[in-house]
């Protein structure tokens, strides 16, 4: 049987619930392409499965914050997805801080592994600065999904750097998050 992932590309492209900006980028849109791309990735894959929060870029999800982060959570649960991925960007008034980390609900669980995979493969393929893995219980979307979850901060829309591989190579990204999913179930 298929692994059911769900994937969450974070933020609308309008209303409520938009991104960071940075470097002439929008969260919301970085996060819908490297989100199709996942998902094509795991498509072509016969031992995936995965559902997308965004299917078109103009998808607006909740009519505010928690209503948007919600509707994310109540789509992958009712689908009854075996893990969730949410993707990020991340943003800092510093514009030196870049690089990428993984927020998990609990240290030693499937989803910290899974992430942990994630994180490595994004750093060995974009060069990006591994900030490590990060716990976090009081993410929603971490909180209240019944599934493995693992929230990915790509790199810093607001770091020069980071934002010029965010905004040249979102299919990099998608890339290696599958290959970090492939090495978590033991297919690369």
């Amino acid at each position: 049987m298929a692994i059911k992932i769900f994937i969450d590309q974070g933020h609308n492209p309008e209303g409520v619930n938009t991104g960071a900006e940075g470097n002439g980028l929008f969260e919301q849109d970085v996060t819908y392409a490297v989100g199709q791309y996942l998902f094509d990735l795991l498509s072509a894959n016969p031992n995936f499965e995965a559902r997308l929060s965004r299917p078109t870029p103009e998808t607006v999800l909740g009519t505010s914050n928690r209503t948007s982060l919600a509707e994310r959570v109540y789509l992958a649960n009712s689908w009854d997805a075996d893990y969730f991925l949410s993707i990020h960007t991340n943003g800092s008034t510093n514009p030196n801080a870049n690089g990428t980390e993984v927020y998990v609900y609990r240290e030693d669980s499937p989803a910290y592994f899974l992430g942990l995979d994630i994180l490595n493969a994004i750093v060995e393929r974009m060069g990006t600065e591994n900030r490590g893995m990060k716990i976090n219980r009081s993410l929603y979307v971490l909180r209240n999904t019944d599934m493995p979850a693992a929230l990915i901060e790509l790199a810093y829309i607001s770091n020069q750097q980071d934002s010029a591989l965010l905004r040249d190579d979102p299919m990099g990204f998608a890339t290696a998050i599958y290959n970090g999913i492939l090495r978590y179930f033991g297919l690369s």
